[in-house]
């Protein structure tokens, strides 16, 4: 069995996303996402963890923050559905509380009073006056624990009464920024932007060339509420790499990961002991451009020396330094 993380560690996502939008803004006539002033371009967390849903659905991977049959569901109606399922199924409950038999002696005696009727059931353990939450409790745990991995990754907040909680992800990563500054595209043409049930006309926004970085964490304390485990760990590696090419959609064709760096540090170092990682790595254009000119990767230097001297002169409280790179990419495979 896979053992819950035990060391903290930072990381760094670069990637870049070539005459597409990466991540609309839905205020802006879904327009690339910009900071104005310094020209930069913006993505945010929820479009990656996204992306990385979706890669691990296609894989075969049971998520949690997903449709409910053909349906957009909020988080508390897909609680519902899940903890119905899991009622219906007398052998999961059973293993469920194998190592709780008072808590499954209280959910025999609330199937007895209702026949079994497994919608009775759930109403009850989710009436107020229902007295002993704290199996519904461990019930939710087990399935954060054994069945989704994007809660145990991302955490989540349910609201259903009986099993209010909650989670505080392990794995948390900030809004990301260009590395360059971007140039927007000036198209007049007209697409459909489908919103639920209806579609709008829009503008199909683009921008040339961008670079994207973001700093993340994995969190130990965390974990241990979620359950986040090596393996887990190892899951988010690959789909945080893969999945931005590998889900590819008409606005967001043409994003390539560049590089991956994970510092895990040794027991008793906390996570941010570098700061934010993004600060050692810089790029600009290269000599003879302007940075409108910018349209692909081979037309920016990225400067990562004092990324690569800050961990180089630190790895007494480093325990392990996890490194992908594209091959266009300069920087040492280990340390």
């Amino acid at each position: 069995m896979s053992k819950i993380i035990n060391n903290n560690s930072d990381f760094l996502l670069l990637y870049e996303a070539i005459n597409c939008n990466p991540n609309g803004d839905p205020d802006q006539e879904n327009k690339p996402r910009m900071d104005y002033d310094t020209k930069t371009n913006l993505v945010t967390d929820v479009r990656v963890k996204r992306y990385i849903r979706d890669y691990l659905k296609s894989k075969g991977t049971e998520i949690f923050v997903d449709m409910e049959g053909n349906s957009k569901v909020s988080v508390d109606t897909k609680l519902k559905a899940v903890i119905e399922r899991s009622l219906a199924d007398n052998d999961f409950i059973k293993t469920v509380f194998k190592e709780k038999p008072e808590y499954l002696k209280v959910y025999e005696e609330v199937f007895e009073k209702n026949n079994n009727d497994v919608s009775k059931v759930l109403k009850d353990l989710t009436d107020k006056k229902f007295k002993h939450k704290e199996a519904n409790y461990f019930l939710l745990e087990y399935l954060i624990r054994e069945k989704f991995v994007d809660i145990r990754m991302f955490g989540g907040a349910f609201a259903v009464a009986g099993f209010t909680h909650s989670y505080t992800g392990a794995i948390q990563l900030n809004w990301g920024y260009s590395l360059n500054k971007v140039e927007l595209i000036d198209s007049n043409s007209i697409v459909t932007i489908m919103n639920d049930d209806s579609s709008t006309f829009g503008k199909d926004y683009r921008l040339y060339y961008s670079l994207l970085a973001f700093n993340g964490t994995v969190n130990r304390n965390a974990a241990q509420t979620t359950g986040l485990t090596d393996e887990d760990l190892q899951i988010f590696r690959e789909a945080i790499w893969s999945s931005i090419s590998a889900m590819p959609t008409r606005s967001k064709l043409n994003q390539y990961p560049k590089l991956y760096l994970e510092i895990i540090y040794n027991e008793g170092y906390n996570n941010g002991y570098f700061g934010d990682l993004r600060s050692y790595v810089s790029v600009q254009p290269k000599e003879g451009l302007d940075y409108k000119q910018v349209r692909s990767f081979k037309d920016l230097f990225l400067d990562a020396s004092r990324l690569t001297k800050l961990i180089s002169k630190n790895l007494d409280i480093i325990k392990e330094v996890v490194v992908r790179r594209s091959a266009d990419v300069e920087f040492p495979d280990s340390f």
